[in-house]
């Protein structure tokens, strides 16, 4: 199981991937993020770049009656990739030397105030994870101790 940082960050990338499709981020991201999913593998780094084209297809093709479901599942795809490749890393300094590749590569390829995201909060206690486009929000909460 991933550390709640982790998982957080995962819901962060799937978030970027949705919000950015579409937009003048979007190119800076999607090859970002398939350099980092590839590893390396240029034929892997090749195969993201394929699923990140299908996923923003699939999200421009969506009509007003279905968009929200659209941004919703193509969200839990990217965020489910991220937490996969993630919990398969061998140990504990790859997980961790990824999750800042990520972390950095989502600020420099799709910023938040680029992307409209607000997230923040602080809480003592059970912990949650905020992110909204001013227009939708999604509150996450971690497990209880």
């Amino acid at each position: 199981m991933l550390a709640e940082a982790m998982t957080v960050l995962a819901a962060a990338g799937g978030s970027a991937v949705v919000q950015a499709a579409g937009t003048d981020a979007w190119e800076g991201l999607r090859s970002r993020l398939a350099q980092w999913f590839g590893r390396g593998d240029a034929a892997r780094e090749r195969g993201e770049l394929e699923r990140l084209e299908r996923s923003a297809a699939e999200l421009e093709a969506a009509d007003t009656g279905t968009a929200d479901r659209v941004r919703t599942r193509q969200e839990a795809v990217w965020t489910t990739r991220i937490e996969a490749l993630l919990e398969d890393l061998d140990d504990d300094e790859q997980r961790t030397q990824a999750a800042d590749q990520l972390r950095q590569l989502l600020e420099e390829a799709a910023p938040a105030d680029e992307l409209g995201l607000v997230s923040g909060n602080t809480f003592n206690g059970p912990t949650a994870f905020q992110a909204g486009n001013h227009n939708r929000q999604d509150v996450r909460f971690g497990p209880q101790p």
